[in-house]
């Protein structure tokens, strides 16, 4: 699976974080996994662990995002995923348009660990609560650091003033149809 190098927007650079990549690291008829790795984790802000349940406003500290648009579609689906295991996932019509709670079959699995100098964030997204064959995919991240810096991280930022994840710009990477059984 091929890793990604998020870039950080211009207007609001990290502290200490000095890389984060992600990648998909297994699709099949059950799962969807995502990897993300922050290196110069040394300021990083954890969120509490709260347990498993959705939760809006995950984006105000640190937390994992991933945007799927089916090929040939303007609609896309937003996911959010924070360290303390809440999630959220959204449907959207058109950009920022018609947004609304995505159903999802059961809750995501989101697990963090963390070193010294990096840390990696796994997630397991059931395939039935993600859109079937190729999409078009933004791999990005919220990393909040001491002192409530955020810096934020996509596969390309197309506007220098203000990050915005949603821009069909950002969607630079392609998420393969599921393999196996």
């Amino acid at each position: 699976m091929q890793t990604h190098e998020l870039l950080a927007h211009p207007a609001h650079p990290p502290v200490a974080i000095r890389r984060v990549e992600a990648k998909v690291i297994g699709r099949n008829h059950q799962w969807l996994r995502v990897r993300w790795r922050i290196d110069g984790v040394g300021k990083l802000v954890v969120p509490q662990f709260a347990g498993k349940g959705r939760q809006d406003g995950l984006w105000r500290t640190t937390c994992f995002e991933l945007f799927l648009r089916p090929r040939g579609a303007e609609a896309y689906c937003e996911f959010n995923f924070s360290p303390s295991e809440r999630w959220a996932a959204y449907d959207f019509d058109a950009v920022r348009e018609g947004m609304r709670e995505r159903a999802m079959p059961r809750e995501p699995d989101c697990v963090i660990r963390l070193g010294q100098a990096m840390a990696i964030f796994d997630v397991a997204i059931p395939a039935a609560g993600v859109p079937t064959g190729v999409a078009a995919m933004n791999l990005a991240a919220v990393i909040e650091e001491e002192g409530g810096r955020l810096s934020y991280w996509a596969l390309s930022h197309p506007d220098a003033e203000k990050p915005d994840f949603h821009d069909q710009s950002c969607f630079a990477a392609k998420l393969e149809a599921p393999r196996g059984p």
